[in-house]
């Protein structure tokens, strides 16, 4: 069981949905909870709900020098949650350049972007909490998820190398994979959302998987079996499964 008193966590991506519950479930544990996102008001309304200590650092993922001056204002933490994302449904008929970039840029880059200003840190002292924010889309390509499936696919790769390479170190690292949750994104989607989740049972999904140690967690268990298990299917099953 992790302790949390007295532990600053980084939530990047937390002024809504996933990120602001699972802000509620850290605070409540006890951690001081360092909020950031883009809308500096929206972080503030979050920030004001939560029981324990808290700041608020806006920042933007997709510049370089936003991540850099946020950093520097968060300080060393001791653990850093990457949530930030974008998503408009996307198939390559209809390919909206803009918002492929955006995807890519956001989601991936720019984790990439808040981990370089964090895991030297980490690694100099032996000792932090990475958690990483993947998705059921990103096992395998999945039609009509261009930009946003390719971009998680990415961040759980980038997990998978980095637990792999600090696992005995005094650095945790620890992935994420949730199905739908009921946010702003998700409303985009015109189709069914099978097992679709409220962002305070993801958060508690999440919650209880950073208490552990186990690397990967994909939730809601039974749905996620379904892409797990999709990467041993050959191409023709697959693709006429999930076309």
């Amino acid at each position: 069981m992790r302790q949390w008193q007295g532990k600053r966590y980084w939530l990047v991506g937390a002024s809504e949905g996933l990120g602001a519950a699972l802000a509620q479930k850290l605070s409540r544990a006890g951690a001081e909870v360092i909020l950031s996102a883009r809308s500096a008001e929206r972080l503030a309304e979050v920030a004001a709900g939560l029981p324990g200590k808290v700041q608020v650092v806006p920042c933007d993922v997709s510049s370089d020098d936003s991540v850099a001056q946020a950093a520097a204002k968060v300080g060393a933490v001791d653990g850093v949650v990457y949530l930030a994302g974008v998503y408009w449904p996307q198939r390559s008929q209809g390919w909206d350049a803009a918002q492929v970039t955006a995807m890519c840029d956001v989601n991936f880059t720019g984790c990439a972007r808040v981990l370089g200003q964090v895991v030297p840190g980490m690694v100099a002292r032996d000792a932090g909490h990475i958690v990483l924010t993947g998705s059921l889309s990103g096992f395998r390509g999945l039609p009509g998820a261009v930009g946003y499936g390719a971009s998680k696919a990415a961040v759980m790769y980038l997990a998978e190398g980095m637990y792999g390479e600090l696992r005995n170190t005094g650095v945790d690292v620890q992935l994420a994979n949730p199905g739908f949750i009921k946010t702003r994104l998700t409303d985009k989607n015109d189709f069914s959302m099978p097992f679709i989740m409220t962002p305070e049972q993801a958060a508690q999904q999440m919650f209880e998987h950073m208490q552990g140690d186990r690397f990967a967690k994909s939730f809601p268990f039974g749905f996620s079996l379904l892409f797990r298990f999709s990467r041993f299917w050959p191409g023709w099953l697959y693709h006429s499964v999930f076309r």
